[in-house]
């Protein structure tokens, strides 16, 4: 079946398969599982994240070393990765190892052992993780922001989970979370490639179409409690740190394709974006400023990051509000508006030159709408947004009562 640019079909255990046709000699494929760090109980708190880095230790007919030299022993790379709410294994290689490639990724996932000495092993690798983001504080306050934003709620946990949990983690408790949240009508195979879409269809069944049927029967549960909150941390470290934000729209709230605009023109990756002019370009108080806007399924989060001198915090945390304010009360020319539009569509233009970023993203919108919009419609989405839609969005999600902030200082 052809939808817009992609070409899709599903396994009858409910797998589904998405693929891209390109000329390029080299292939990228993936799959993209719908369960993460926040669908595990608190006594399995970093278990999704130990789960990715196990699967590459070890299956009923490979060894740890074989897994990876499967691939790379041809040139290709072997990764995964885990979010809040996805599990993704993915691999890029020259084209002409398709096969080899999907044969791989189906053993890892569907016959991996899990064997215990390999796992105590991988417990000291995760542990290590565990510790650089201790050492790392502009990297640990996000994790510790989305703890106050999302406080009690699943979401709220960070991903890695604590070093007393990765200590119980066996290989029983791998297979009982993959029994509980591994289902195959969740499961996504996402293929951007030079390769016959008859000849994938063909080798994804092959290797994927014996896998036993799962269709996942509870949703996850929704956060809707959010109270902002305001926390100091006292840190060693030179410079002061602080997160700015408040929940936004789930992934498939209609305003979010204008909240990924906005967030683009507050701080997004562009030099010319708000905050980087207000803060770095002309006051130099910033090296590092940026915002960023994430969508779950049932809410979202904006938040800004920056870090400066102590004795700026709160001057630049005063220039931030002052340009939510601006935001939430002067509405966008129409200059300024077609500006930004330009601006975010050539980023997504050339975010979309890349297979594996396109490969990712295309599986990820198959994964949770089960349909990917082409280029030109996204297109048109971006360019139907107002003046009008932005100053909205800006109220909503920038009022200044409605924002939590953490600052390590």
């Amino acid at each position: 079946m052809v939808e817009t640019d992609f070409l899709t079909h599903t396994l009858p255990n409910g797998i589904r398969l998405i693929h891209k046709p390109t000329d390029s000699p080299v292939g990228h494929l993936g799959i993209l599982i719908n369960t993460g760090s926040r669908d595990e109980e608190p006594d399995e708190h970093g278990l999704a994240h130990f789960i990715e880095h196990s699967v590459f230790k070890g299956t009923r007919k490979r060894r740890a070393f074989h897994i990876l030299s499967r691939i790379e022993d041809v040139g290709g790379e072997l990764n995964a990765y885990t979010t809040k709410e996805e599990t993704t294994l993915y691999s890029t290689f020259l084209a002409e190892f398709y096969e080899r490639t999907a044969e791989l990724l189906s053993d890892i996932l569907f016959n991996s052992v899990y064997p215990e000495k390999e796992l105590n092993r991988e417990k000291e690798v995760v542990l290590e993780e565990i510790n650089s983001y201790k050492d790392s504080p502009s990297e640990l306050i996000f994790d510790e922001f989305e703890e106050l934003v999302f406080d009690g709620h699943p979401i709220a946990r960070n991903i890695l989970g604590t070093p007393a949990n990765l200590a119980l983690f066996n290989r029983e408790a791998i297979l009982r979370f993959i029994s509980q949240n591994y289902h195959t009508d969740q499961m996504v195979i996402s293929s951007v490639g030079k390769i016959n879409f008859n000849a994938l269809v063909k080798l994804i069944e092959k290797y994927f179409g014996h896998a036993e049927t799962r269709l996942r029967q509870n949703g996850r549960r929704q956060f809707d409690n959010y109270i902002p909150g305001n926390r100091i941390v006292e840190k060693d470290t030179f410079q002061a740190h602080c997160l700015l934000g408040n929940v936004a729209f789930d992934v498939m709230h209609p305003r979010r394709i204008a909240m990924v605009l906005l967030n683009n023109i507050i701080g997004g990756q562009a030099m010319n974006s708000r905050l980087n002019m207000a803060l770095r370009e002309r006051q130099g108080m910033a090296y590092n400023i940026e915002s960023g806007y994430t969508a779950y399924t049932d809410t979202g989060l904006f938040n800004v990051y920056f870090g400066t001198d102590r004795e700026n915090l709160e001057k630049a945390i005063a220039l931030i509000l002052r340009e939510f304010k601006l935001l939430r009360e002067k509405k966008l020319g129409v200059l300024q508006l077609s500006k930004a539009q330009r601006q975010l569509m050539g980023q997504i233009a050339i975010s979309a030159e890349n297979g594996e970023d396109l490969m990712l993203t295309i599986g990820k919108s198959y994964l949770l709408f089960n349909k990917v919009d082409s280029v030109k419609t996204i297109f048109k989405k971006i360019e139907a947004i107002s003046p009008v839609d932005l100053i909205e969005v800006a109220n909503e999600v920038l009022e200044e009562n409605r924002m939590s902030r953490l600052v390590y200082r």
